[in-house]
């Protein structure tokens, strides 16, 4: 039987303000495209935001933001207000849209990998074997990037979004605890 193949991909980027999507499907050149729709649910959110055609159509790369995404009102298009970490549930469908659709859990941790990079950038690294002061702030950043990497994959492909989140939130107090500068 002839049918769509519908994918998509959520990449992560360091851009605060964009959440990007882009479809992978792969269309039946035998079976018409009707009723594109993209869902977007934020973390926390109980209702979502639905976008259609034009925007919406077969390969559509789109790049959200926190005014397309309801949660910005003022100076749209001049400041884009960062989005926030957590998980986005994403579903794409065409008609029959409740029969042809994918839907998927994407842990965002931008802010949270912008954290973690900040304080890579404030190690004083040379090109010799550091203090051992310093491996242990990179053992801890390897520790928590590897928490944070659990969580994503928890979260996305093994489908556990509560345990993803524990670990995630984990990380991020593990990052507050290396960015304390008045912490004993």
């Amino acid at each position: 039987m002839a049918q769509h193949i519908l994918s998509l991909d959520v990449p992560d980027t360091m851009n605060l303000g964009i959440l990007r999507v882009v479809d992978t499907s792969v269309y039946n050149s035998l079976l018409p495209i009707n009723c594109p729709l993209l869902e977007v649910t934020l973390p926390g959110f109980g209702y979502t935001n639905q976008f259609t055609s034009p925007v919406i159509g077969p390969n559509f790369i789109v790049n959200l933001t926190a005014c397309d995404l309801g949660i910005q009102a003022e100076q749209c298009g001049t400041v884009l207000s960062d989005l926030p970490d957590g998980i986005y549930i994403i579903k794409y469908s065409v008609s029959p849209n409740e029969i042809v659709y994918v839907e998927y859990n994407h842990l965002r941790m931008t802010k949270a990998m912008t954290r973690y990079q900040t304080i890579l950038c404030e190690i004083d690294l040379g090109t010799c074997d550091p203090p051992v002061a310093i491996k242990d702030k990179l053992n801890m950043l390897r520790l928590i990037n590897m928490y944070l990497q659990a969580a994503k994959a928890k979260v996305e492909t093994c489908h556990n979004p509560e345990k993803g989140m524990m670990l995630f939130n984990y990380a991020v107090k593990l990052l507050d605890k290396m960015q304390c500068k008045t912490c004993r």
